[in-house]
């Protein structure tokens, strides 16, 4: 076997090679990724932060939005309570319209009875008194004398002062 020397192996002068690239370029090129890295971990933070913004926003919106969402339900429960009411006003309303309307026709019913019957009354009263005039007038034609007149003129005027006080007390 044939052995070669260390420096006869290509793999020292390539591992040579790299040991002084890294020696010459390594602080330069340490730096290079080193400032990637903190350019990353900085948009990495940005990001977060946007992140942690929007999060915060999200949640007051949400907050927000319930609030906002309960003061709404309460607003709807106050409509619905003031319709509900309105309603019952309006109803009872209508039942004591209802009432006062009937009561009127009730009224008005009873008060052409009572016209009804008054106008019934003074015709029966005209007719009684036609009749009684008419009977008057025949039996004065059939033979009252006029003794008997004059004693019935006599009589009649002597009870007019009774019949006019009882006719004022009524």
């Amino acid at each position: 076997m044939h052995e070669e020397s260390f420096f006869g192996n290509p793999r020292t002068w390539v591992a040579l090679a790299f040991i002084l690239f890294f020696v010459a370029f390594g602080k330069k090129l340490w730096q290079a990724v080193a400032g990637l890295l903190d350019k990353h971990a900085e948009r990495v933070r940005a990001e977060l932060a946007e992140a942690q913004r929007l999060r915060q926003e999200a949640e007051a919106m949400l907050k927000d939005a319930g609030t906002r969402r309960e003061a709404a339900l309460a607003e709807a429960r106050t409509l619905l309570d003031r319709a509900r009411d309105e309603a019952a006003r309006l109803a009872q309303e209508a039942a004591e319209d209802a009432v006062a309307v009937a009561h009127r026709r009730e009224q008005m019913a009873l008060d052409r009875i009572a016209a009804a019957e008054k106008s019934a009354t003074d015709e029966v009263r005209i007719l009684a008194a036609e009749v009684a005039t008419a009977a008057a007038a025949q039996a004065l034609r059939e033979g009252l004398s006029a003794d008997a007149d004059a004693r019935m003129i006599d009589h009649a005027i002597s009870r007019l002062p009774a019949a006019l006080a009882a006719r004022r007390a009524a």
